[in-house]
Formats: C-alpha cells, sequence, structure tokens
C-alpha cells in the first residue's frame, strides 16, 4: 500500500512523449504524457488513479514514474518510452513489491496454542521453538492460504501438554523481507505485593524506526517506546507500576 517512484531520464527537450507500460503483464499501458499533459483514455483500470509524472520536471530530462497505493500485481518488468526531436529511448526497471510480516497472534485455549499472522507477500514461513530449549517435538503443518490479492495468511496449531507447563513458546513467521516473532510465556504465581519480571527479547533494535509495545490482555497498552534515545511512556493507572 506504499508508494514508490519508478526512475527514467533522457536528454531534456520539449514535445516530450512518455509512454509507460507493464511489459510482464501483456505490455499493458500503465501511463501515457504527451502534447503537455497526460493522456489516460487507454489505461489499464488497475493503474486508475493511481499513477503521476513530474510535470515541472519533465522539459529537464525526468520521465519518472510515481505508483501509489502498490498491489502484488504491480510488480514485474516496466518500460519508459520517451520520444522528442532529439531520438526516442527506452529503458527498464523490474518492481518488487513485499508485503511484510505485520502481527503475529499467539494465543492458547486450553491445551492449544495457535499462531496466525494476515496479509503477507511472498509466502511466508513458520517455526516453532520453546524456552529453555525442549525434545518437544513440533508436527503441527502451517496452514497456508492465499488471498484474492494475491496475498498469504498462514496459521499453525499446537496441542501442548501438562507436563510441557515449565516452557514458553515462540513462534516465529518470516519472508525475505522482515521476521517476527510472538511468545506465550510459562504462567508465573505472585502474590499481590510481589514484583515480577516478564521477559521480553527483540533483535535489531538499534535500527531506525525501533519501537516496542507492552500489551494486556491484547487490547490495553500499558507501555510504550518509540526509540532507545527516548524514555518509556506508560497508560494512566500503570505509571507507578
Amino acid at each position: 500500500m506504499e508508494s514508490c517512484i519508478l526512475p527514467c531520464s533522457f536528454q531534456g527537450d520539449t514535445d516530450v512523449i512518455i509512454h509507460w507500460n507493464q511489459v510482464t503483464a501483456g505490455n499493458s499501458p500503465v501511463h501515457s504524457f504527451y502534447y503537455n499533459k497526460d493522456q489516460l483514455a487507454h489505461q489499464d483500470q488497475r493503474f486508475s488513479g493511481r499513477t503521476s509524472v513530474f510535470e515541472d520536471q519533465i522539459s529537464g530530462g525526468n520521465a519518472s514514474l510515481q505508483l501509489t497505493g502498490l498491489q502484488v500485481q504491480d510488480q514485474g518488468r516496466y518500460k519508459c518510452y520517451t520520444g522528442t526531436n532529439r531520438g526516442r529511448n527506452e529503458s527498464f526497471i523490474n518492481l518488487k513489491v513485499d508485503a511484510p510480516v505485520g502481527k503475529v497472534d499467539l494465543q492458547q485455549v486450553g491445551n492449544r496454542i495457535t499462531c496466525s499472522s494476515e496479509g503477507i507477500y511472498p509466502e511466508p514461513e513458520l517455526t516453532w521453538s520453546t524456552s529453555p530449549p525442549s525434545t518437544v517435538t513440533f508436527k503441527s503443518q502451517a496452514e497456508v492460504q492465499e488471498t484474492e490479492q494475491l496475498l498469504y495468511n498462514i496459521r499453525s496449531s499446537l496441542t501442548v501438554s501438562d507436563s510441557d507447563s515449565d516452557l514458553s513458546y515462540s513462534c516465529s513467521i518470516s519472508t525475505r523481507r522482515n521476521k517476527r516473532r510472538a511468545t506465550l510465556f510459562k504462567t508465573t504465581s505472585v502474590s499481590r505485593t510481589s514484583s515480577a519480571t516478564l521477559p521480553c527479547m527483540a533483535s535489531n533494535t538499534s535500527l531506525t524506526g525501533f519501537s516496542l509495545t507492552w500489551r494486556f490482555n491484547h487490547i490495553l497498552i500499558i507501555l510504550t517506546r518509540t526509540r532507545a534515545d527516548v524514555s518509556s511512556s506508560g497508560s494512566v493507572g500503570w505509571r507507578q507500576q
């Protein structure tokens, strides 16, 4: 759903003709510009309202295309054709689209633990692990569904025994773009006046845009931290705790 710019340059001139086509989709018309204005009568409807060129920069040699609301179907090979009084030129660019793993949902009902995530591309992989490491055999086969938008939903369930109650279960879902993990910790009993430490481990915490969120019962946000150099903030009623 983000936007991108497909670069294309030529030797600047006036009276420029620009044609963008998606080669891997039967040379579908994506965007045309000539007579100093957009010409979209033959544009493939999949791109309607999502394409634009930089009109104020065309005379200087910029024929780049901005494509918004990216979809999986948009990936492929594109051709940029430019024609001027100085000659004609064609260039090609390959667009690769990813829908990274977002939220990983991990829930337990009785002795059954279910891990799931939605709206991913390309097809993700799901793995289970325990802490501490154990000899538990994970026989669950992940169920993968493809949506009409060519995105993937993935789900896997485990049945655990009471003898493994001292284990914490983690589910990791990954693609070529990113990897996310959710952990279901073993139950800890403490008295009302005691304190408790709830463990949470993260990788790549130095990356720009790092954020941390603690939730209570999947709903109430009780603590957030947006960057490593910014102090944490807690919800009202939890700040003293």
